[in-house]
């Protein structure tokens, strides 16, 4: 089986779905007609090295070592027979294959237990409210953990699933270390894949192999590859792209790297590898290439061609996850908070709903880069229709819109689309918390599939989410979280500390705006990132704005990205990492939220100046701004049942209109004037979501008049009406 492009994720990215670079590629090349085969070598090396065989090997090197193990490798090793007799059982479970076993897993005395499960002690809880398979999920999950410390004590120091290698690219502004590194001997994990990679290469037979390197865990093996292939196949061109490259790479002048790869392309990688695969057919020159760096003349040259310019999104094809395996990869629970899994649980097909990002202000971020700085938004229509494309392609119906901040219209537009082809999907994508995500705006959302969304909150103190620039306050994230909430949209907030210039004092602050917000309940799950400086960041590029400075000016001539700064006036962030962490793990089980925020360090921190129930004052304000004349009105809900009754009153009698409406869970009744019962039944039907035409509160109102009806606001934001939203009334 031949093939032009061969395109490779080398390990590790997510072990329970693949990362969707290369189907985004591979979707385009098919639109060129140019046939390429692409792999996702984290699960592949995964499956090769947890089952029996794979196990035996690893188990056959360790015992030829004679050094001192701690004691915890002791008892694995010890155990190594238990391992594996059961490893592909649990493997074959973790793939969905095998439910009933998760019965004898949960015994707790069928699995070989080490280090790992001594944190399930203070789980047990959670348990209580998990179902047999989740529970089950998660022992598995640390028995693969377990099995995962062993391999890096014993066989490969840089081992870990979904971050390999990242300590040695991550210390990447020199490539010395790395280059080092390569020319060791073959780790074991090395081995693994150059064994997959070979046995690809002769079946696939390609012209050009393109890596992409989403983040630096991905870095050393994709050197690897590259190394063995210009060894073994080296009239076989190599290019390098992706995040890491975008990020890291953009003053690269290292002419080594160059021995592993013979071309990396910065940014969307549709131009630059349909020009890469002409220039290799001959059908272009060198000077061609777009956003490529090679070497001409032993010199590391960045070559750009101004005149051939970039894919629009509706050109650029549906992703397609053919070649994938997609039946093989493994869902784990590593946090047992149900948003907290959602990465590392379940099959997501990833799409974009948006390139780049719309709001695109935010100080800490890379907003010069063009993969951020330019936005462009994709039609409703046409992300429904690859949504349907994926479906029929791979049979599973999840997506994970990976936006750097999805736009609240085309997320109104989309679940408006889905709800009118009437599409059964689950999805969840990334946001910011602005003020457009009201009450009924959610419900929307909520009634087209979507389980959860990600957001921003960085640091919950209104002074620094203005230097941020974020665009949003605290008191606005709470009240949009609980619209979410409300709606049964789970909420994942994104938390930073270190920013220039934050203080002890509002690290505290920080913390105890989010306690709130857990134990008010509307926020599921968190995660704290400590702040890094980054060159192509308004931080980074104006230190001084932010009262920073630049520890150093060295451009190295391999990455650059992450600068190391002096902050003179903040904290010692550092000091509040470990506390930031333990609190939150504790938050998203739902304990210890009364606890005092001291409890959390080892070290004097000051009390917290927020008033304790700052939160729950927030979400008090009014929150139900009158809709505007251009709100669009639109009716979810089924055909109410309408009758005409009669009523009796101190003798005089009158007709009123019952309207009865059913939802999947209940049903309710609400009675109005007869005339306007006819009317309102009449307009539910012009209004409902299968409908082509979509009307604004203005044009319902002008029906209403039309109908020879008096005081439209009276009626409409009266109870019985304004209680409809329930049933699907919404004003969007």
């Amino acid at each position: 089986m031949g093939a032009s492009v061969f395109l490779i994720t080398p390990p590790f990215t997510q072990l329970n779905t693949p990362y969707p670079a290369t189907a985004y590629l591979k979707g385009f090349l098919n639109t060129k007609g140019i046939t390429s085969f692409q792999s996702d070598f984290g699960i592949e090396v995964t499956l090769a090295l947890f089952c029996k065989q794979g196990l035996q090997e690893l188990f056959a090197q360790i015992n030829g070592q004679s050094v001192e193990r701690a004691e915890n490798i002791t008892r694995i090793i010890a155990l190594q027979e238990d391992y594996i007799e059961t490893i592909d059982d649990v493997i074959l479970f973790l793939q969905g294959k095998n439910p009933t076993l998760a019965h004898r897993i949960c015994k707790r005395d069928f699995l070989p237990e080490a280090g790992r499960f001594a944190q399930l002690e203070d789980l047990d809880w959670a348990f209580g409210s998990m179902g047999t398979q989740d529970k089950a999920k998660h022992l598995a999950t640390m028995y693969l953990e377990d099995l995962s410390d062993l391999i890096m004590e014993c066989v490969d120091e840089h081992f870990g699933f979904s971050r390999y290698a990242e300590k040695l690219a991550r210390s990447a502004n020199s490539f010395d270390e790395l280059y080092t590194a390569l020319q060791q001997e073959y780790t074991f994990i090395d081995r693994m894949l150059i064994n997959l990679l070979s046995r690809h290469m002769a079946h696939v037979q390609p012209k050009l192999v393109a890596i992409s390197v989403p983040f630096p865990g991905n870095l050393y093996t994709s050197l690897r590859c590259g190394q063995w292939i210009k060894a073994n196949y080296p009239d076989v061109k190599i290019a390098m792209g992706g995040g890491f490259a975008n990020t890291e790479l953009r003053s690269l002048s290292d002419p080594r790297v160059f021995e592993f790869y013979d071309f990396i392309a910065l940014d969307d990688g549709e131009a630059p590898l349909e020009n890469l695969v002409a220039h290799i057919e001959g059908k272009k020159e060198l000077t061609e290439l777009k956003r490529t760096f090679t070497m001409v003349e032993d010199q590391v040259t960045y070559v750009n061609d101004k005149s051939c310019s970039d894919y629009k999104q509706s050109q650029v094809g549906t992703p397609d996850y053919s070649d994938f395996l997609l039946d093989s990869y493994i869902s784990a629970i590593e946090v047992v908070n149900p948003m907290h899994r959602m990465w590392s649980d379940g099959r997501w097909n990833k799409l974009t709903m948006a390139h780049g990002c719309y709001w695109g202000k935010c100080t800490f971020c890379d907003i010069s880069l063009d993969y951020i700085r330019l936005y462009e938004p994709i039609a409703a229509q046409l992300l429904c229709d690859r949504m349907e494309e994926i479906i029929a392609q791979t049979g599973q119906n999840g997506f994970h819109f990976v936006d750097e901040a999805a736009p609240p219209a085309l997320m109104r537009a989309l679940a408006l689309e889905i709800l009118k082809r009437k599409l059964n999907v689950s999805w969840w994508t990334n946001v910011r918390f602005e003020k457009s995500f009201t009450r009924d705006l959610c419900l929307l959302l909520k009634a087209s599939g979507c389980i959860a969304v990600s957001g921003g909150l960085e640091v919950a103190s209104d002074r620094l989410l203005e230097l941020i620039q974020k665009g949003i306050t605290v008191a606005q994230v709470a009240q949009v979280n609980r619209n979410f909430t409300d709606a049964g949209i789970m909420v994942h907030a994104y938390l930073m500390y270190g920013f220039p210039t934050q203080t002890a004092q509002e690290t505290v602050d920080s913390l105890e705006m989010v306690r709130q917000m857990f134990k008010i309940g509307v926020l599921q799950s968190a995660f704290w990132h400590q702040f890094t400086m980054t060159a192509h960041s308004p931080v980074g590029q104006d230190p001084q704005k932010f009262s920073v400075k630049k520890e150093t000016e060295v451009i190295g001539a391999f990455a650059n990205n992450d600068i190391v700064h002096i902050d003179e006036t903040g904290a010692e962030h550092e000091l509040f990492a470990y506390g930031l962490k333990k609190s939150l793990l504790n938050f998203m089980h739902g304990l210890c939220l009364d606890d005092p925020l001291q409890k959390w360090f080892e070290f004097k921190v000051p009390k917290t100046k927020i008033a304790p129930d700052y939160i729950e004052k927030a979400l008090l304000e009014d929150q139900y701004a009158p809709s505007k004349p251009t709100s669009k009105i639109v009716w979810l809900g089924k055909t109410p049942d309408v009758q005409t009754l009669t009523k009796t009153k101190k003798g005089s009698s009158w007709e009123v209109t019952s309207l009865t409406f059913q939802n999947r869970k209940e049903k309710a009744s609400i009675s109005v004037n007869k005339e306007e019962g006819i009317w309102l039944a009449d307009m539910l039907e012009k209004l409902s979501v299968r409908q082509q035409k979509t009307y604004t509160l203005k044009e319902v109102m002008e029906s209403y008049d039309a109908a020879g009806l008096e005081d439209f606001e009276l009626f409409w934001d009266n109870k019985p009406v304004n209680s409809l939203y329930k049933y699907g009334l919404l004003k969007l």
